[in-house]
């Protein structure tokens, strides 16, 4: 008999770059399911895990974002979490990680994204330990009992839906669960990375008028050329922040903006944003994922205006679920497409360099 094997990206060293190795791929889990890798994003928080800055084990496969096609599925594995049927060859997302439903967090809190046993896909599984094929970045992954599964729905450009598959969820968690942008508020974003244009995008659809604060200007430009964002002041090349303080007074009347979301990751940046919110307004944090140090800024701001710090922390497969649901509506406004840039699994370190570099908005794996 024929043993199927895949290749995949593994992560053995922090520091070191990733290496491509063949794993064979197991039958599928009871109430799980194998799925043939289409594509793999590589999000900002890949290259925080392969510098070390988080506490995961290694060897790991990368990669906690992708869409795929179904290879097999496992003994009692009918449908999707819509309980619309499975069947091979069917073009599904999932959820990264799966929360155990009992810890404090799940059951008092009701806030599995804070789980203290969640399994993160890409993340924090060892490719010693089950499957190893636990990861995006690969020609098939092993999705276990629980996985949330989503078919996607028919007409969607499977690379257009890649291009917000981190982000877009990640998103709804934060403007749903944490803080909802309301019907004619404006909105400032800080950051114009994957984060930062989901959050203006769907504070577009939300009603909201958005000013996203960010850079390089190709990045805006790019943004801008497909509808993400009213207005786009840049701060990354120019330096200029007290300039984009001044634009955001000025065009809310000295009053600043009703929500301000943080997406850069870059501790710096929690100052400035306190400086942008109207008093009794809102500043939600999302950017600072990983331990990037700590934000000097002035709690005088915070007690003088009044405002509300708002975290959010990653996102559930509920919340993959609302992304999934409004993608019809999130591309028929914005050419997602367009910011996506796909290469070869085996080109995983120029990949990489053009993410760290910049270079792209969003890149893709296609394996």
């Amino acid at each position: 008999m024929t043993v199927q094997t895949s290749i995949a990206v593994v992560l053995k060293d922090f520091g070191n770059p990733p290496t491509l190795a063949t794993f064979e791929v197991p039958p599928p889990m009871p109430g799980g399911l194998n799925v043939a890798c289409r594509y793999g994003g590589i999000c900002g928080t890949d290259l925080h895990l392969i510098a070390g800055h988080l506490d995961v084990p290694t060897p790991l496969v990368l990669g906690h974002e992708g869409l795929g096609t179904v290879d097999a599925l496992g003994e009692g594995t009918e449908s999707d979490v819509n309980g619309d049927p499975l069947e091979t060859g069917d073009t599904v997302m999932w959820a990264s990680s799966i929360a155990c439903g009992r810890c404090h967090a799940c059951q008092k809190v009701r806030e599995p994204t804070l789980c203290e046993n969640r399994r993160t896909y890409g993340v924090n599984r060892l490719s010693s330990a089950g499957s190893p094929l636990s990861g995006s970045w690969a020609g098939m992954i092993a999705l276990e009992p629980g996985t949330t599964i989503i078919k996607l729905p028919t007409g969607i450009d499977p690379i257009a839906a890649m291009s917000f598959a981190c982000a877009g969820p990640t998103m709804v968690h934060a403007l749903w669960e944490r803080r909802p942008v309301r019907l004619g508020e404006i909105v400032v974003v800080q950051g114009s990375g994957p984060v930062g244009l989901a959050a203006a995008a769907l504070a577009q659809l939300a009603g909201a008028e958005v000013i996203i604060v960010g850079g390089p200007p190709s990045r805006l430009a790019a943004a801008g050329s497909v509808g993400i964002g009213d207005h786009h002041v840049e701060v990354v090349e120019s330096g200029d922040v007290a300039g984009a303080i001044d634009f955001v007074l000025a065009h809310t009347r000295g009053r600043g903006a009703d929500l301000v979301i943080e997406c850069t990751g870059v501790p710096g940046a929690v100052d400035q944003g306190t400086r942008m919110v109207r008093r009794g307004g809102t500043y939600l944090i999302i950017g600072q994922y990983t331990d990037g140090g700590n934000a000097w800024f002035n709690p005088h701001q915070i007690v003088y205006r009044q405002l509300d710090m708002v975290g959010s922390w990653a996102f559930t497969g509920a919340h993959l679920r609302e992304y999934i649901r409004m993608l019809p509506a999130l591309t028929r406004r914005f050419d997602l497409r367009s910011l996506v840039t796909c290469l070869p699994l085996p080109q995983v370190g120029e990949a990489l360099r053009q993410v760290g570099d910049g270079a792209v908005i969003k890149a893709v794996l296609a394996a």
